[in-house]
C-alpha cells in the first residue's frame, strides 16, 4: 500500500522525504483526506501540486478566507442574478439549475475522473467549517435542496487540507483524516531542492548562502523566520547580483528577501551591530 514505486515519489520540481512519500500514498489508498500542517514556506501547498503532476491529476483549489463557508464548496444559488432576470424580463428564470453553481468541492465530485483537491489554509476559516464538511467528505455526496437532487461523487478524490495552525482543528474532523507535519527542511534536503530550482548554481555560492540563512533563522525574537521561499528568492537575487560567497560572509546583500517586516530588519540589524557585525562568529 505504501509503496512509492508504485504510487507518489515527489515531481520534477518538489522535493518529497521518504514519509511524506509514505503518508501521501496511505491518504490515497485508504481514501482519506490528508492534512498537512508545518510552519509557512514548508511546501504544504506546493505538495497537492506536486501530487497532481506526479499522478497526471487535474488540481481543483480550494482557497479558504475568514468568510468561507462550507456550503460555499459545494455549490452557489445565485438568488441575485435570477431576482435581476425576473425584473428585467429577458430571460425565463423557471429553470433554477441555471442559478446553481457547483463550488470546488462539487466540482470535485462531479468530474468524470479523479482529481486532486487542495483546501488550502483551512484554518483561517471559522471554527465550525472543518465539521460542517464531515459528512460531505465521508459520504462524498450533498444534496441540493432547491433541485431536489443528490450529487454523488463518481470518483473519490483525493484531498489535501493544508493549515498553519492558527486554529485548532477538531478532533472529530481529525480522526477521518491522515495527518503529517513536514518538519522544516535540514541544509542537506534545502540543497536539494535549491539544486532543483537553479541546477548551475555555484557550490561555494550555494554554500555560503545556507550557512547564512541558517544563522538568521536562529536569531532569537523574529516574528517570521525566512522560510525556504525567502531563500529561493534570496539565492536568484544573489544569483543576478553577482554577488561573490565571500561577499555573503561578511555582510547580507539583499535583506530585505529574506525578512519580510522593519521589526525583525530593525532587530537584526541592531543587534548585529552590538555583537560587532554580520560576522559567524558572533551570535544572538
Amino acid at each position: 500500500m505504501t509503496d512509492t514505486n508504485k504510487g507518489y515519489k515527489g515531481s520534477d520540481y518538489y522535493i518529497a522525504s521518504k514519509p511524506l512519500m509514505e503518508i501521501v500514498n496511505v491518504a490515497i489508498a485508504l481514501g482519506k483526506p490528508l492534512v498537512i500542517k508545518g510552519e509557512p514556506g514548508t511546501g504544504k501547498t506546493l505538495l497537492a501540486h506536486s501530487i497532481a503532476e506526479a499522478l497526471n491529476k487535474k488540481l481543483i483549489i480550494w482557497n479558504i478566507k475568514s468568510t468561507t463557508k462550507a456550503k460555499d464548496g459545494l455549490y452557489v444559488y445565485d438568488t441575485v442574478q435570477r431576482l435581476n432576470d425576473a425584473r428585467f424580463k429577458d430571460k425565463d428564470i423557471s429553470d433554477i439549475r441555471q442559478y446553481i453553481k457547483l463550488g470546488k468541492l462539487g466540482q470535485a465530485f462531479k468530474s468524470d475522473e479523479q482529481v486532486v483537491l487542495l483546501i488550502d489554509e483551512i484554518d483561517k476559516a471559522d471554527v465550525e467549517f472543518p465539521n460542517d464538511l464531515l459528512n460531505e467528505l465521508d459520504e462524498m455526496s450533498f444534496h441540493i435542496p432547491e433541485l431536489d437532487e443528490e450529487v454523488v461523487a463518481k470518483h473519490r478524490p483525493i484531498v489535501v487540507i493544508t493549515s498553519n495552525s492558527e486554529k485548532e482543528l477538531p478532533d472529530a474532523f481529525l480522526r477521518r483524516c491522515i495527518f503529517y507535519y513536514i518538519e522544516f527542511p535540514d541544509e542537506e534536503m534545502m540543497e536539494r531542492i535549491v539544486r532543483v530550482h537553479y541546477p548551475d548554481i555555484e557550490n561555494k555560492l550555494l554554500r555560503e548562502a545556507l550557512k547564512r540563512f541558517y544563522w538568521i533563522r536562529e536569531v532569537d525574537g523574529l516574528r517570521k523566520k525566512p522560510s525556504t521561499s525567502e531563500l529561493l528568492d534570496w539565492i536568484k537575487a544573489l544569483m543576478l547580483g553577482g554577488i561573490s560567497p565571500d561577499k555573503i560572509s561578511s555582510e547580507i546583500p539583499f535583506l530585505g528577501t529574506l525578512l519580510k517586516n522593519e521589526q525583525d530588519t530593525g532587530r537584526f540589524v541592531r543587534l548585529s551591530n552590538a555583537q560587532g557585525g554580520f560576522g559567524f562568529k558572533k551570535r544572538f
